[in-house]
């Protein structure tokens, strides 16, 4: 149950299409009291999406707007605008939302949207990025949180954590090595957002009024 304290916190709104593990990862932060905020709700286009579930377990309210249920690109979008609108978010957080978001879309919630994304952007935007690493023969993979802009996957980077990729790693074990890092990094980064320490502005990320390295903050996996 809302509590008359909790109307006073920062709101976030997290986009998930799956498990939603980095939004379990959040919520839970929040629980553990790591930050002030709240998850005002959680939004999912997929109906079978195990983490609505997993929201409702933790007292968060989930929306559903099927993708499927739209003709367009387009309309899914503004369906989706109003759905977070009515939850009045300060942040909105993308969680595995698996959703190509049109330019109308991102300028909405420009410079208050993040977005995680499993490679060291700019590397390997896109999809199957654990696989694209190895083919590579890359020696460290690992995860960003970005800004998120018209460019896919190409908003300014925040922060990144790095894993080793070891001769013996195949996708999937490369793919467990990196989600134990998102679970940390992002409710790192959403805690600086809400203690309204990142901005962005046109030459990228800042944190407290300093401009971020290209490549973001760096948290590397010993």
């Amino acid at each position: 149950m809302m509590t008359d304290g909790a109307l006073d916190l920062p709101r976030i709104v997290i986009l998930i299409s799956g498990t939603g593990s980095n939004m379990v990862a959040i919520a839970d932060a929040i629980k553990d009291g790591a930050m002030d905020a709240m998850v005002a709700g959680v939004i999912c286009n997929r109906p079978d999406a195990p983490g609505m579930q997993y929201a409702r377990d933790r007292d968060i309210p989930v929306e559903l707007v099927d993708h499927k249920a739209f003709d367009s690109r387009e309309e899914f979008d503004v369906a989706l605008m109003r759905a977070i609108d009515d939850f009045a978010p300060d942040l909105v957080v993308l969680a595995g939302f698996m959703r190509i978001l049109t330019p109308e879309f991102t300028r909405h919630y420009h410079g208050r949207m993040i977005n995680i994304h499993p490679s060291l952007l700019p590397k390997y935007q896109g999809l199957n990025t654990h696989q694209r690493a190895i083919d590579a023969g890359d020696s460290e993979h690992g995860v960003s949180v970005h800004f998120v802009t018209e460019e896919l996957d190409g908003g300014p980077v925040i922060a990144q954590a790095i894993v080793p990729v070891t001769a013996d790693d195949s996708a999937d074990s490369l793919k467990g090595k990196v989600q134990k890092q998102e679970h940390i990094l992002y409710p790192i980064v959403v805690k600086w957002f809400i203690q309204g320490r990142l901005g962005m502005n046109s030459d990228g990320a800042t944190i407290d009024g300093k401009p971020i390295p290209q490549f973001g903050l760096k948290l590397t996996d010993q």
